[in-house]
């Protein structure tokens, strides 16, 4: 990474317990992952993979240590300040998609710029629906509900990159696919996620998935080691 790139994520000396006194449920000496950047995070189930990614995205906070993205420590952030700063900075893809139903495809991506600010109401439905047509998706108007599985996974991506974030989360998202589907899911959210110039960090215990990145960390191997 050029020095004068700003990382995409930075941790240090990170650590995370339930209670004062219990076991560490998460511990990250270092871990650097650069703009751009893919990195598969890999580990048993109930390891603490996704306790990171959240607190990664600020949704949990961390008993000691730093979180960085794009240079910023999201934890000195509070309230609205840090929603918003998730908002525009931070894409999450959940394995369970989290969409909103009762509301559209494009209504459901359109939701994510309102929350984070930024884009023109006038502007959201006409970016909403350039991003899901680029994922494939022509059925922009119709209900999340009544869309397959496939597409409903177009919507959780698109929703995760249209603001052109710094970092993508992705959390399990073949863990419920069949390997045909596991592969095509990850070839989608690999492809947004470069067209959108954001970094991902995907969470998995398929061992199939390791072939499919270039950079792959261990959860055991951050707790002492910069990796």
């Amino acid at each position: 990474m050029p020095d004068d790139q700003v990382a995409a994520l930075q941790i240090e000396n990170l650590a995370f317990r339930y209670r004062p006194g219990e076991a560490e449920v998460v511990r990250v000496g270092s871990l650097v992952v650069g703009a751009g950047e893919a990195v598969l995070l890999t580990g048993a189930s109930g390891r603490g993979k996704s306790t990171l990614l959240q607190l990664v995205a600020g949704l949990l906070e961390p008993s000691e240590g730093v979180v960085r993205v794009r240079g910023q420590d999201i934890h000195e952030l509070r309230g609205a300040k840090r929603d918003t700063f998730r908002g525009r900075q931070i894409g999450m893809i959940f394995q369970t998609f989290n969409l909103l139903t009762g509301f559209s495809a494009s209504e459901n991506v359109m939701a994510a710029m309102h929350f984070a600010g930024g884009t023109p109401a006038g502007e959201q439905r006409g970016r909403a629906v350039d991003t899901l047509s680029k994922l494939g998706l022509d059925r922009v108007d119709a209900p999340v509900e009544e869309l397959s599985v496939g597409q409903q996974q177009r919507v959780a991506v698109a929703r995760a990159v249209v603001n052109r974030p710094a970092l993508v989360l992705a959390d399990e998202p073949t863990a419920s696919l069949d390997p045909p589907r596991a592969d095509e899911a990850m070839d989608l959210i690999r492809r947004a996620c470069a067209e959108a110039g954001a970094a991902l960090v995907c969470t998995s215990h398929d061992p199939r998935m390791a072939d499919r990145f270039e950079r792959r960390v261990g959860l055991d191997e951050l707790a002492g080691a910069a990796v």
